[in-house]
């Protein structure tokens, strides 16, 4: 019984942190505004940089966590839809708290062909206001910006369904494309 009441509690506890943490969180990035820039290793162990892609529209999503279902299913579709994203000039970079390692065997087990960069501690996920902090636990959010060939962001999505988001993306790209 007293077990039950001190798990009760814990979470409880936690329920309201979480709350609290979620409801004085600070706003988004804002459109036009130049994104955070970043510097993080890849599977391999490669340094990627937000210049790096300077020129091209970069689609960066943020994520949970590797070989997860929502997680697996946005990957997925992010892949089998890569080629129409780089017909319109995007490329795709992945970003979670976990490991190089991780992203990996997450990368190698269904065949992403993009690349996943670990951010370990979490910062430039909080840089993109995309990182749920439950003190010992970082989780990213599922966020996704839409970067453009001058490093600011032409978009931002904070309300992700996984199941059509990068057809989301290449409608709005090709609608940005439309307007220039």
């Amino acid at each position: 019984m007293l077990l039950k009441l001190f798990f009760y509690t814990a979470v409880l506890l936690i329920a309201i942190l979480g709350y609290r943490s979620f409801a004085h969180a600070p706003h988004g990035l804002l459109i036009g505004e130049n994104a955070p820039d970043f510097t993080l290793n890849d599977a391999a162990g490669k340094s990627h940089s937000l210049s790096d892609y300077r020129g091209r529209y970069l689609v960066l999503y943020f994520y949970p966590k590797d070989d997860t279902p929502g997680c697996t299913k946005e990957a997925c579709h992010f892949r089998d839809d890569l080629s129409q994203l780089e017909k319109l000039g995007a490329k795709v970079i992945g970003v979670s708290v976990d490991s190089s390692e991780s992203h990996g065997k997450f990368a190698e087990k269904y065949k992403l062909p993009f690349t996943l960069l670990a951010d370990t501690d979490g910062k430039v996920a909080d840089s993109y206001h995309a990182l749920s902090n439950f003190f010992v636990v970082k989780i990213a959010k599922r966020y996704t910006f839409l970067i453009d060939a001058d490093g600011k962001i032409k978009k931002t999505y904070t309300n992700v369904n996984v199941s059509s988001h990068s057809q989301q993306i290449i409608d709005d790209l090709k609608a940005i494309q439309n307007k220039q």
